[in-house]
């Protein structure tokens, strides 16, 4: 038998039981895919962060739903960067992830946010599929615009408030019975009527979460498409799940964008494998 550090902490929150909870394990040495499938299983939560050191500040970072395994996760890589500059307290400010989506860059910010620099995802008028009944079980019956990432796959509407975005109840039944070939989850967004530039709610029944309390991954799609309506390059976001959450994009000049936020550690132990 062998163990493992295993934490729980809340992404894009100031204080516990906001934001949204990933798990983290620190590994040692490679463990079996099915391992780590049953892992995250265990844990529950949307997703669980896998983490191994290579050199210095360079770990490879692999995500895991209870389902299945996921290409990119925001929150859970805020998590696992908050447990290496705060737990672990690694000599470094910076940390370079390895992942099967390419290299990672997290960063200790002064304001003790972290910051991480992803890819952009270009938003796509030409929608690929068919979406008729992700409308219908989503329960809307307009929207101002419809637009899918072109990297990550996520399909997303454009309501007219906030208001409408937070009385959306989808049906999540009807939902996850859906099968469209490319499509990777469902968001709602509109221009906030407060100090927020956009809000969002993300959906995905098919990766086992029905609603996600909050989304990085969909704020790489969102930060560009709101930075070409708004016409600027720096945006605060909330993401209104039942526990919240703030982020603050950054679009860069490289094809870019960098998401920032706070995490709180919430837990930590060891799993005996």
């Amino acid at each position: 038998m062998k163990s493992i550090s295993v934490y729980t902490v809340d992404s894009f929150a100031n204080e516990i039981f906001k934001g949204n909870p990933a798990g983290v394990c620190i590994l040692n040495e490679e463990l079996e895919d099915s391992t780590m499938q049953l892992i995250a299983k265990e844990l529950k939560f949307s997703e669980t962060a896998f983490i191994m050191a290579f050199k210095d500040n360079i770990y490879s970072i692999r995500w895991f739903t209870p389902q299945h395994e996921v290409d990119i996760c925001g929150h859970a890589t805020l998590a696992a960067s908050h447990v290496l500059f705060n737990e672990i307290k690694i000599p470094f400010d910076s940390i370079l992830y390895s992942s099967n989506k390419g290299i990672i860059k997290a960063c200790k910010e002064d304001n003790e946010e972290i910051s991480l620099d992803f890819q952009i995802d270009e938003p796509e008028s030409n929608i690929p599929f068919n979406y008729e009944e992700v409308i219908k079980s989503l329960g809307i019956n307009k929207y101002v615009n419809v637009f899918c990432g072109k990297l990550t796959g996520k399909l997303v509407f454009e309501l007219e408030n906030e208001e409408e975005i937070r009385v959306v109840k989808p049906d999540f039944h009807s939902m996850k019975d859906i099968r469209i070939e490319g499509l990777k989850g469902v968001g709602i967004t509109a221009s906030s009527d407060n100090e927020y530039d956009f809000v969002t709610r993300y959906f995905n029944p098919w990766a086992g979460v029905n609603e996600d309390y909050v989304t990085g991954s969909v704020h790489t799609l969102l930060a560009q498409y709101w930075s070409s309506k708004k016409d600027k390059n720096f945006l605060k976001a909330k993401q209104l799940s039942s526990r919240e959450g703030e982020l603050n994009l950054n679009i860069l000049t490289n094809g870019r964008v960098k998401l920032s936020g706070r995490a709180v550690l919430v837990l930590k132990g060891e799993m005996f494998i």
